[in-house]
């Protein structure tokens, strides 16, 4: 490509040293930034092939139209870099590092008689700040741990000599309960205090095995003196870090200082996990999400999340495992920093259980991934009607009623209901009409739209958010007669949908609205009216069945409802009743009346 020419002649002065690339677009912005161990044929390589392995670097290398570099001493130097560089310029087509919460500190602050607490804000006031803490419940396992130790004070008072020996500060309540010493009335030394913030930061920064050693020597110390209480008090205190250090993960108390980083990907990301490790116990642990771009793999990703996770935990580590040779190895010194690929034994071990942090983390992102892509399918027709109907709230549950009458006879409504799109039939009902006579439909919805929602507020139960009729403009009005009358008018949305040409009603409004018919909208709507119509026309069938079987068995001598009634439960139909034998029968309303049943049956 002739755009190539003039960056083919860039890459031909570029060292062949560790270093920084970044890519410019026309617009001159960084749209990458990688790192090399040798920049000249790391940076040439893009614009000598002839086929690229993603489509994404592609389309990556067509819009690069500037290239800049920063050379650097070592590769562990350029990793650091890109890793600053990434963070901060945020570049298009680099990889996504997909963490972006606000990790907690453990702050002691910097000032006479310093209070510990925790905080989200960094702050460049001297003050010392410990973490971050990937979990919460540990930073709080840690201050609460601390709170039971050692009586600080936790009042943001000026606790100057000047303002303490000008009696200008009285002891609150928390000097009363035990949990300050009140140093604001000079009750507590400068020493004394400052010997427990020493305490607190080899807590902190997990160092548990000296302090221990150090209350033993305390209480043998008092227990030799004949203070007992004193050795009491510190017994306790050794009980407590003894009580917290068993809740930390123990793998070998020789390992200390040492990070261990593993990684798991798939076609879209990377998931790296660390631990830091100190004086044999796990005391950090954290998977980052990393968002492929290009062409990356994992000992790129991994390299990137190393970088990215030292610097943001403030990793001291002297050692560090890893699952694979990398290259970024062979730049770091052996006097600062030792890497390790653990073959068996305890750090292999160590390694094992980061790995399967990072699976357990994937597979839980694709978890939530696979449910919220399952929740939005199904609130997607829902979003659609919203929208389609104009409705104030998304219409997770509606409520659809037919009526069906022959000529008057036998009339019957149906109510079903839908949830979230689909139908709940636990919550589908029958209604034999009461109070009308003759076949008037309108009277009819009137009168079940009423009993529905009577009985919804007399217990108390959810209202639906949309109701929609099985009907026209006359069948709507009479629903909305009955909302009216139980003051559910504006509460509840109720549209009307006539059969011949699919129209939508709204009330008060005499143009219907023309859904197009392959709308999502019009789909569930359509589904909603077809089921409703599909229980109406069974209940009705099923009663018209029975009451004619019924009265027609009443004929018969000896035969009542209740054997009427037996019957039809036993058989369920007038078929199978006229297919029976009269043993078959008489099982059911003994012989006399099952040899009386099955003569007529027969004879009719």
């Amino acid at each position: 490509m002739p755009a190539f020419d003039h960056l083919r002649s860039k890459t031909k002065a570029l060292p062949n040293k560790p270093g920084v690339y970044q890519y410019f677009d026309a617009d001159k912005t960084v749209i990458y930034v990688g790192k090399a161990k040798n920049l000249k044929k790391r940076v040439a390589s893009y614009f000598t092939r002839q086929k690229y392995e993603s489509g994404k670097t592609a389309v990556l290398v067509r819009k690069i139209r500037d290239l800049k570099v920063i050379v650097v001493e070592t590769e562990w130097d350029a990793l650091l870099l890109e890793n600053s560089l990434i963070k901060k310029l945020q570049p298009r087509y680099n990889v996504q590092l997909r963490d972006d919460k606000t990790f907690p500190w453990i702050c002691i602050k910097k000032e006479r008689f310093p209070r510990v607490f925790p905080t989200r804000t960094v702050l460049n006031d001297g003050s010392r700040y410990y973490g971050p803490y990937a979990s919460v419940r540990m930073m709080n396992a840690v201050l609460d741990l601390i709170g039971q130790l050692y009586p600080l004070r936790n009042c943001n008072y000026n606790l100057s000599e000047k303002n303490i020996k000008a009696k200008k500060f009285k002891v609150c309540l928390e000097y009363h309960l035990g949990n300050c010493l009140g140093p604001c009335e000079g009750h507590q030394t400068d020493a004394d205090y400052d010997l427990q913030i020493a305490q607190i930061r080899d807590i902190i920064k997990g160092n548990i095995g000296s302090l221990m050693r150090h209350f033993k020597s305390l209480m043998k110390q008092h227990a030799e003196e004949y203070q007992y209480e004193k050795a009491q008090l510190i017994k306790e205190k050794i009980d407590l870090l003894a009580k917290y250090k068993a809740k930390s993960v123990i793998v070998n108390p020789r390992i200390d200082k040492t990070d261990v980083f593993s990684i798991i990907s798939d076609e879209k990301a990377g998931y790296v996990n660390y631990l830091k490790i100190a004086q044999g116990a796990i005391v950090q642990s954290h998977t980052l999400e990393l968002k492929k771009k290009i062409e990356e793999n994992d000992g790129d990703l991994l390299a990137l999340a190393i970088g990215n996770l030292m610097e943001r935990f403030k990793s001291d580590a002297k050692e560090i495992i890893i699952p694979f040779k990398m290259s970024i190895v062979d730049s770091i010194g052996k006097e600062n920093l030792h890497f390790l690929i653990p073959q068996r034994g305890d750090k292999k071990k160590l390694l094992e259980l980061s790995e399967r942090n990072a699976r357990h983390y994937q597979m839980n992102k694709n978890k939530v991934v696979h449910e919220q892509a399952q929740a939005s399918r199904l609130t997607r027709p829902l979003e659609q009607i919203k929208k389609d109907l104009r409705l104030k709230v998304l219409p997770t549950h509606i409520e659809c009623f037919d009526n069906s009458n022959i000529q008057g006879a036998f009339p019957v409504a149906a109510m079903v209901v839908f949830k979230n799109g689909k139908p709940s039939k636990k919550e589908y009902r029958h209604y034999n009409i009461k109070t009308v006579e003759g076949p008037d439909d309108y009277a009819s919805m009137e009168e079940v739209v009423l009993r529905r929602y009577q009985l919804l507020l007399k217990v108390k139960a959810p209202l639906p958010q949309l109701i929609v009729i099985d009907g026209g403009k006359g069948q709507l009005s009479a629903a909305r007669r009955s909302l009216k009358q139980l003051k559910l008018t504006g509460t509840i949305s109720i549209i009307g949908i006539a059969k011949r040409l699919e129209e939508i009603y709204f009330p008060n409004d005499p143009v219907p609205l023309h859904l197009n018919k392959r709308s999502e909208s019009l789909k569930i709507i359509q589904q909603l009216r077809n089921e409703a119509h599909r229980f109406a026309i069974t209940h009705h069938r099923n009663k018209r069945v029975k009451e004619t079987i019924g009265s027609e068995l009443l004929n018969i001598k000896g035969v009542g409802s209740s054997t009427t009634g037996a019957l039809l439960k036993h058989f369920r139909s007038v078929k199978k009743i006229r297919e029976a034998n009269q043993e078959e029968i008489s099982k059911i309303i003994g012989k006399t009346k099952g040899a009386a049943v099955f003569n007529y049956l027969k004879s009719h």
